[in-house]
């Protein structure tokens, strides 16, 4: 990360767990932990730790962050942070928190506020890319909720880097029929010509399920997710709810 912003110690999933344990809003480690969660083994070293939150919990999350300092990437991806001040509600297009125990202490986690839609999840790329909060994470065998591979990969799709191509590389063969045919939706949407595509395609030769499809034209993946409307551990469900163009 930046050292001219100030050093980072990035904090453990478990870690987050603790920290978020028993809250009243969902969340999920999302970036390259996520990846790791999802494959069950360690793929990389990582400078940052990135939690996915809802923009619309943001005052819950500062309540349960009441000691921390925290700054705002504004404008976003311009290497500059302010102080999130207090009461203050944060609008697109800022979506990046950066979150430490105190003013002389690294920084530790990275909060991205996502957008939803009543009980959907709504991409910033692109709010033809939905899912229904139930179904947008996982959660691993030491009970800490993730991002869903296939959503983190999409996010990953955009200017994709060398770890991103290494993420992709260790977690696509874990991908379902149902998890891949999604994935190339969103970049057919989103990133037409990417070439992840070819990949996704030649694994996909049984066809799955659209992003629009209803859930009673389509069969169910097993899911574990978790958190406050993050779906329960263990349920059977499918991961896609209807598609709303905009």
């Amino acid at each position: 990360m930046n050292d001219v912003l100030g050093h980072w110690s990035a904090a453990h999933p478990a870690e987050i767990a603790e920290l978020f344990k028993d809250s009243d809003f969902p969340w999920w480690i999302a970036g390259g932990y996520a990846i790791e969660l999802a494959a069950g083994r360690e793929i990389r070293p990582h400078g940052d730790v990135d939690v996915l939150v809802l923009r619309r919990d943001q005052e819950r999350v500062r309540e349960r962050l009441a000691d921390w300092d925290l700054y705002v990437a504004d404008p976003p991806r311009a290497g500059q942070l302010r102080p999130w001040a207090r009461g203050e509600f944060l609008d697109l297009p800022l979506n990046g928190l950066w979150c430490r125990r105190s003013p002389s202490a690294p920084w530790s986690v990275e909060l991205l506020l996502d957008e939803s839609d009543a009980d959907q999840w709504v991409s910033r790329r692109d709010a033809r890319v939905r899912l229904p909060l139930d179904h947008l994470g996982q959660v691993s065998a030491e009970d800490i909720p993730y991002l869903a591979p296939e959503v983190q990969l999409f996010y990953k799709a955009k200017a994709t880097r060398e770890k991103d191509q290494a993420d992709f590389e260790a977690v696509v063969p874990l991908l379902g029929p149902a998890q891949r045919a999604w994935l190339l939706e969103a970049l057919d949407l989103c990133e037409p010509k990417h070439p992840w595509r070819e990949r996704l395609t030649a694994g996909n030769r049984g066809g799955g399920r659209r992003l629009w499809d209803s859930d009673e034209e389509a069969g169910g993946a097993v899911y574990a997710s978790g958190g406050p409307g993050a779906g329960r551990q263990g349920s059977r469900f499918v991961i896609w709810g209807s598609m709303e163009a905009s």
